[in-house]
């Protein structure tokens, strides 16, 4: 007896969840790619200059560098985003960090590099960083709808994550085994292999925007976006105390540490390597769990953010301190999809990328003054004692951001109203972005 023939499976494409379009695919193919290349280029960066010679003022002034021209230009990087097709700003900005990281490769490869010329090369990553997030925010924001957004969030900030586990960790043996230098130009091709994948995205879906009262305009129309909303002013102050104590914590500290305390490179590596597996596990999380209070949650989970800063201060060892770097991935996790699920919800698709600057503007605002004064704290107080201020600071500001009521009450809506973003459903996206924020990754 014959028995019917099996009907053909469907291709893997037509199996894709709906909002997998297109441009989510790649756009989450280039976070990985950049995320591979980042996560390991920031350990090397602070290694490159101890190992020139320098001291752990030299790291703080280096990383510095990098923060100071993305907070001058994320504004107009925004007001830019919001006005030209946002996917040309993200390639034109992956080509100038491409130019930077490869310079900085060759000269940690050919000789020995000048702070000055550090400096000045990471200013310049720091430049396309700041003309780059808000444009891969709105792209992102503007690609999926429906009640599936946080899920889409959160796998595409799993799959960014997934990248810097495995960054981090082959960073931190590469530099053990070849230095610096080799691990820079693999952030120099990453950069330059994501920026032409993102060369291939589709704007056609997003309407053009018309002609405003120029620049100037643009941004006192996101500022008010911006200052009309109590939860989102709030939390942004919020972080920008946050990611000031943790920047200084993973640039100068982490290190010094590391180099004093657990061995090298490698075991700062491998502790980073694991707040990427906690990344991973809390964006695990929150594909199945999609909290009603989505910022009540969200803020609950930045208490733990203090951990790695405590186990550092103690310091723990590898194992213990791996262990807080977890805790403190899923946490800011549960925070990350949380905040860009509320972002997509609440803000107009047209004045994303704008609201997206002021976010990324108040959110690493303080970071060039806390790393600069990274240095002349340990002298001052002593490493430890530095740290676990950060620890007990961070626990007080996110308490005092409970208080704001629209914090504890925000609830998701199961369907898109009028005024909120309201996104083509076949097109989709940064990352933040490696930075401990909730930002895609650059």
């Amino acid at each position: 007896m014959r028995t019917p023939a099996a009907s053909p499976r469907p291709p893997l494409l037509s199996r894709r969840p709906e909002w997998a379009g297109r441009n989510y695919l790649l756009l989450t193919a280039a976070a990985m790619v950049t995320n591979l290349g980042t996560h390991g280029a920031l350990i090397a960066t602070a290694f490159a200059v101890l190992e020139s010679g320098g001291d752990g003022g030299d790291v703080g002034l280096v990383a510095a560098a990098r923060i100071v021209p993305l907070v001058l230009f994320l504004l107009i990087g925004g007001a830019v985003a919001d006005r030209i097709p946002r996917h040309r700003v993200m390639v034109a900005a992956n080509g100038l960090n491409f130019v930077s990281q490869g310079v900085f490769a060759v000269l940690v490869l050919t000789g020995d590099p000048q702070l000055w010329q550090m400096m000045v090369l990471t200013a310049l990553c720091g430049t396309g960083q700041a003309f780059f997030n808000p444009a891969a925010e709105g792209m992102l924001m503007s690609s999926v709808s429906g009640e599936q957004v946080s899920r889409a969030f959160a796998l595409f900030r799993m799959a960014m994550h997934g990248a810097g586990i495995g960054g981090a960790a082959l960073g931190g043996a590469m530099i053990a085994a070849v230095g610096p230098g080799w691990v820079l130009a693999i952030d120099a091709a990453a950069f330059a292999v994501a920026g032409a994948m993102r060369a291939f995205l589709d704007v056609s879906h997003i309407a053009k925007r018309e002609a405003g009262g120029g620049l100037l305009a643009d941004l006192r129309e996101g500022w008010h976006e911006f200052i009309g909303r109590p939860w989102l002013w709030s939390i942004v102050a919020q972080f920008s105390i946050v990611v000031a104590l943790v920047g200084a914590a993973e640039s100068v500290y982490g290190p010094l540490v590391a180099r004093d305390q657990l061995g090298g490179a490698r075991p700062w590596g491998i502790a980073l390597a694991f707040f990427g597996v906690g990344t991973l596990a809390g964006a695990l999380l929150m594909m199945r769990w999609k909290p009603r209070r989505m910022l009540l949650v969200g803020t609950l989970g930045v208490f733990p953010i203090a951990l790695p800063s405590a186990a550092l201060a103690v310091p723990l060892d590898v194992v213990g301190l791996s262990a807080a770097m977890f805790v403190s991935g899923v946490a800011i996790e549960m925070f990350g999809v949380a905040w860009m699920t509320t972002l997509h919800q609440e803000i107009p698709e047209d004045k994303l990328s704008r609201v997206s600057a002021y976010d990324w503007f108040g959110s690493t605002a303080m970071l060039p003054l806390s790393t600069a004064l990274a240095g002349p704290a340990e002298t001052l107080f002593g490493r430890s004692e530095a740290l676990w201020g950060s620890a007990t600071l961070i626990v007080v500001v996110t308490a005092l951001v409970l208080l704001v009521p629209d914090v504890r009450n925000l609830r998701r809506r199961t369907k898109e109203v009028g005024g909120s973003a309201a996104p083509a459903k076949t097109a989709a996206p940064n990352t933040v972005a490696a930075t401990p924020t909730a930002h895609p990754g650059s």
